[in-house]
């Protein structure tokens, strides 16, 4: 398999990593860009199905932190006693008729491949006690997934991941004094993998909530969770690194700032504890790294300052507002800086703007840099994103970007990413068919035609897309490995190109220089646009 998400973010899949969620299944979401968040209930049995009726939040005040010396006696034994008991076991039950959670298998066969394949296959459904194979019937509620969460108020809030009870109708909490609560789902957040759910009870342990800003790389933290099954757990490691992305700025559904840590991490674990050595949460455990499944030192957790806005949103309204600037985005790098002529660091290019959003409105286009956001230097693409998501929609919000050479400064109105409906153009496209073979220079090999009604139709084309159609890229050309058949090309070197006599003529005046592509490609109706450099061959 290329990239295995139980979740994950990257441009283009590692070749031999496994992205696991810890907890249960999950379908693949990437992003780039402002996104759109959702939040959903579980349908059909819970009693908020995501109002605002839901009791308020109230966080205990002056929980006691853990101040206990380590020695080589004592180890962390003091951490792990304040916090267990509020970690606790999460199990789901899901119809028959829905996709089911692959996650209650026998655990163990699930950490090692077939012998005949030597390498991770696909997880095979073990049926339980419960549910003797060939005698499930349809629409029954069967065993879908065993996770963990954090318990943060005394009066039944719980913290744990979406995909932990993404799709469940029963939700069951066992904890760590073996009590069994049924949980209401109050929300979920897919895009944070966040999901809050309640019990109904009074007096309960607690988990302080920590700064998880504080959290700095070589800190030492506990993971504490239910891997694989087989009871609560405790395992130690240090904080690796800050501000981590599983995935690479190509989808539209996902926000992460993860805290990697090489704390075993495990299936199970999902939804359960991070917590620094005075006993405050710090993460939500949600994925690891893993080419076989097990842990190799390679785990994400949500930090908790993220998960608690989320968390407060979620009980408040049951969704999370998100802004949004209507602007895909890519990160970068030297060779797109060169031929752009971008002399600074970091920064974020546009690759499109969508029709009718605020960063149209405030007059962004694609090749823009975006530089500053709120006086904030930006880094990278997830840093931006993350900043965007975080402002209310309806703000107006301050960006500096970089254009043809100079600065600037520029206010956008963000809108709401959930309610947004992106508009499109009615225009038709060019009837002449036209077409060119490009013979000489770093295009030599690339064969375009104008794009037609009946081409647009046929391509699954938005209405009014500007360009030249790919028609065929020659095996041994130098653009054989960034171009496709089906691809549109809408610039060469900053020029725009809507014929194939244009195109032709930007590719005699690029030469056998390096050419810099703006492209656009058609999957499944939707579209996607970044630029792209062709280098000569030698």
């Amino acid at each position: 398999m290329d990239s295995v998400i139980s979740p994950g973010y990257s441009e283009k899949p590692a070749t031999g990593r496994n992205w696991l969620r810890v907890g249960i299944f999950s379908v693949v979401v990437l992003l780039v860009g402002a996104v759109v968040g959702s939040a959903l209930t579980v349908k059909g049995w819970s009693p908020f199905n995501g109002s605002s009726n839901n009791p308020p939040l109230v966080l205990p005040e002056n929980q006691p932190r853990v101040n206990q010396a380590i020695t080589l006696t004592t180890g962390f034994s003091a951490v792990a006693k304040a916090v267990t008991p509020a970690v606790v076991v999460i199990r789901t039950q899901s119809r028959m008729q829905q996709q089911q959670n692959p996650f209650f298998n026998n655990p163990f066969e699930d950490l090692f491949p077939d012998d005949d394949e030597g390498g991770p296959q696909p997880r095979r459904r073990v049926p339980t006690p419960n549910t003797p194979k060939g005698k499930e019937k349809k629409g029954q509620l069967v065993p879908s997934g065993v996770g963990s969460g954090v318990i943060v108020t005394q009066d039944g809030y719980i913290l744990t991941n979406n995909h932990v009870v993404d799709g469940a109708e029963k939700v069951e909490v066992e904890l760590a004094d073996k009590r069994i609560f049924k949980a209401n789902v109050i929300g979920t957040d897919p895009p944070s993998d966040i999901a809050v759910i309640k019990l109904d009870a009074t007096g309960l342990p607690t988990v302080p909530l920590g700064d998880s800003t504080q959290a700095e790389v070589g800190d030492i933290v506990l993971a504490v969770g239910n891997p694989l099954g087989v009871g609560q757990t405790v395992t130690m490691g240090i904080i690796s690194a800050k501000g981590r992305s599983t995935t690479s700025g190509v989808g539209r559904q996902s926000y992460e700032d993860f805290l990697q840590t090489d704390a075993p991490i495990n299936r199970g674990n999902s939804g359960g504890a991070l917590v620094n050595l005075k006993g405050e949460l710090v993460g939500i455990p949600s994925q690891i790294l893993s080419p076989s499944g097990g842990s190799i030192g390679i785990g994400f957790a949500i930090p908790t300052n993220m998960a608690r806005k989320v968390m407060e949103q979620l009980i408040a309204g049951g969704k999370v507002k998100r802004g949004m600037l209507g602007v895909i985005i890519g990160q970068m790098d030297t060779e797109l800086a060169e031929q752009f002529g971008y002399k600074g660091a970091g920064g974020v290019l546009v690759q499109e703007v969508s029709p009718g959003l605020a960063a149209e409105k405030a007059g962004l286009k694609h090749g823009d840099i975006i530089t500053e956001f709120e006086g904030h230097r930006i880094v990278d693409s997830n840093e931006f994103r993350n900043l965007v998501a975080n402002i209310p929609p309806g703000s107006s919000v301050k960006l500096k970007i970089w254009r043809d050479g100079s600065e600037r400064e520029v206010t956008a109105k963000l809108v709401d990413a959930e309610a947004q409906t992106t508009l499109a153009s009615s225009e038709s496209g060019n009837s002449d068919k036209g077409e060119t073979s490009v013979t000489e220079g770093v295009l030599s090999g690339v064969k375009v035609e104008n794009i037609t009604p009946e081409l647009s139709q046929r391509l699954n084309m938005n209405p009014g897309m500007k360009g030249v159609v790919v028609t065929s890229v020659d095996e041994d050309s130098a653009a054989a490995g960034a171009l496709r058949r089906g691809d549109v090309i809408v610039e060469v070197n900053r020029q725009a190109v809507s014929s194939a006599a244009e195109f032709n003529a930007a590719a005699k005046k690029a030469g056998n220089k390096k050419a810099l592509l703006y492209v656009q490609q058609q999957r499944g109706g939707s579209t996607r646009g970044g630029f792209v450099t062709i280098t000569p061959q030698e």
